[in-house]
C-alpha cells in the first residue's frame, strides 16, 4: 500500500484538529500546519478537500478556523483517504472488480480484491479518535505486535 504525502498530511492534520478542538473550538490552518510541520499552502488545499468531503467545517473571519464536522470517533481513516485520494485500492486507476485479466494472470483480480478487503478491515475500523487517544483496535495492536510487521 502506498499513501501519498497529501493523505499523510490530511490524516495528521485531522488528528491534530481532533486533539486541539475536542471542545469544538475553531483552529487555524496555520496552527495545524505548525503543529504537524506541514507546508501551510499545501495544507490549505487539503483542508478545502476535507471541507468539501464533509470531514471538517470552516468558518471565515478573524475568529475563523476549522473544526471536525462530526465527532472524531465517527471519522474513519478510510473516509479521509477516500476524500483525498479516491478508492482505497486501484490498479492503474481502475477498481479491482473492473479489471479483466486473462490466462495465467486471471487470479490477480482476486488478489487485488482481497488486498482491498484487508485494507478496509483496518482503515474502516480505525477512527481519528483511536489515533488521537492511542487506543487502537485490538486487531491493529495484534498486527503491530507481530515482529514480521516491522520488516
Amino acid at each position: 500500500m502506498r499513501l501519498s504525502a497529501r493523505v499523510d498530511y490530511a490524516l495528521r492534520a485531522v488528528a491534530e484538529l481532533a486533539a486541539i478542538s475536542a471542545d469544538g473550538k475553531l483552529v487555524t490552518a496555520d496552527r495545524l500546519a505548525s503543529a504537524q510541520q506541514i507546508p501551510p499552502k499545501f495544507l490549505e488545499s487539503i483542508l478545502l478537500q476535507l471541507r468539501r468531503g464533509g470531514v471538517v467545517v470552516a468558518q471565515r473571519g478573524p475568529e475563523g478556523g476549522y473544526r471536525l464536522a462530526r465527532p472524531a470517533g465517527d471519522i474513519s481513516l478510510a473516509e479521509i483517504i477516500r476524500v483525498i485520494d479516491g478508492p482505497l485500492a486501484n490498479v492503474r486507476g481502475q477498481r479491482p472488480e473492473e479489471l479483466g485479466y486473462h490466462g495465467a494472470a486471471s487470479s490477480l483480480q482476486d488478489v487485488w480484491i482481497a488486498l482491498r478487503a484487508s485494507e478496509r478491515l483496518i482503515l474502516e475500523t480505525v477512527t481519528i479518535e483511536d489515533v488521537v487517544t492511542g487506543e487502537l483496535p485490538e486487531r491493529v495492536r495484534d498486527l503491530v505486535a507481530d515482529p514480521r510487521a516491522w520488516v
